[in-house]
């Protein structure tokens, strides 16, 4: 199984290939041992166990599975739980090496496993815990590996792993927080799409058929929903395809076209109702972010730097950019940051008495909290004030459709 890995080298980065190889050979007690491992090459596979004091016997590529080979991909959300238990482990005296061994038998993903003692391999072999996470760009991110890089260095990895995970389950809390907010309402929108649809292509027809035979005019309703129904029979197919289209292009837009995704973000900010629940969250972010990396002792030029890489929308990332340039020009945080014009006062006091106090960290950690609960209760009364309208709205869609259909029936029975 290949899968791509990222080494870095210098200033720079390769992409490399690691492939997975089942070996079999004996330990430094001579007794029997077998096992898997990622590695570039079978060769580099062997001097990896060989400094694990394994004598292979014989080594091979992993042949890829026919069927399922993929299995359930890995989440954030396993990333995050994976970081929880490895700092609750090596809080409890576990040596690291086990850690990963303990942490990988408890996970339920083959993928998450695989993964798992990959890192293991790679640690035992003698590189760091960062150099091993590096190899995973799509689930570690340069922060992630910094930070972890940075409790290595300092001694402190157990400490850093449990700020690394409050941090990783404060971030995944708030992006559900966000896709619920944002889902629900489209989610029920397509229903409702869906369902009138099915109505019109397969029951008002139906009705129209009855209709013809009454020998008189329609309301003047049931006739505009026939006609409605007519025209989508013929190009519903065409609706359905483009909707599809519009979706897969504006998705691919945002993935691959810079400029595009940045208005999108800037669009998300003023957005009517959902907007404001996005810029919390973006704040949240921001102080959690700056609050994590600052009190890992990452300098704050640095910590800036990797705030505008997790900021999340482009508006803010631009002008976090702006205020490390105003940092690194000798202007105090408080004020870099005043002069975006973006954050709001609270924030702005918490930074201003933080650097005043030295207590910078512990300042962003309450403007983190405090945003995050703003973002949860935005979340529930957005839901709960949604809840009724959604559903009136479904019943007017439904119920008038169904109102225009029994309408002529009703006529006729008043004539009678």
């Amino acid at each position: 199984m290949a899968k791509a890995a990222t080494a870095k080298a210098g200033k720079g980065a390769k992409v490399v290939e690691l492939h997975t190889f089942v070996w079999e050979g004996k330990d430094r007690r001579g007794e029997n041992a077998k096992g898997e491992m990622d590695s570039e090459n079978q060769n580099l596979a062997r001097a990896q166990l060989a400094k694990m004091g394994i004598k292979v016997k014989t080594i091979k590529k992993k042949p890829k599975p026919l069927f399922g080979g993929k299995g359930k991909p890995i989440t954030p959300a396993d990333i995050a739980i994976f970081v929880r238990q490895m700092a609750t482990m090596m809080k409890a005296g576990v040596p690291l090496v086990q850690s990963f061994e303990l942490v990988a038998e408890g996970s339920d993903k083959p993928a998450m496993r695989k993964m798992i003692m990959g890192i293991k391999n790679d640690v035992s072999a003698g590189g760091s815990f960062a150099e091993a996470l590096e190899k995973h760009p799509k689930y570690f991110d340069n922060l992630f590996c910094s930070l972890v890089a940075s409790g290595e260095q300092a001694g402190a990895l157990e400490t850093m792993l449990d700020r690394v995970a409050t941090y990783k389950e404060k971030s995944e809390a708030l992006k559900a927080k966000i896709k619920k907010a944002l889902t629900y309402p489209i989610s029920v929108l397509v229903v409702a799409f869906v369902v009138t649809s099915i109505l019109l292509i397969k029951v008002v027809p139906t009705f129209a058929e009855v209709f013809a035979g009454f020998g008189a005019d329609l309301p003047a309703f049931t006739q505009f929903v026939v006609d409605l129904s007519e025209i989508f029979q013929e190009v519903w197919y065409i609706i359905f395809g483009a909707i599809i289209a519009a979706g897969y292009a504006f998705k691919n837009a945002v993935a691959k076209s810079p400029a595009f995704s940045d208005k999108v973000d800037a669009w998300m900010l003023k957005a009517p109702v959902f907007g404001s629940i996005v810029e919390l969250s973006v704040i949240a972010r921001f102080a959690r972010t700056l609050a994590t990396t600052f009190a890992a002792g990452v300098p704050l030029v640095e910590a800036l730097d990797s705030t505008a890489g997790a900021a999340g929308n482009a508006v803010y990332r631009d002008a976090i950019k702006r205020i490390k340039d105003d940092v690194t020009g000798g202007i105090p945080l408080y004020g870099a940051i005043r002069t975006t014009g973006l954050f709001p006062t609270m924030l702005l006091q918490m930074v201003s008495i933080g650097e005043e106090s030295g207590a910078l960290d512990a300042m962003l950690e309450k403007v983190a909290i405090h945003y995050e609960q703003q973002v949860d209760d935005a979340v529930d009364n957005l839901t709960a004030l949604m809840e009724p309208m959604i559903m009136s709205f479904l019943g007017i869609v439904v119920g008038g459709l169904m109102i225009a259909m029994y309408m002529p029936i009703f006529m006729m029975g008043s004539v009678v």
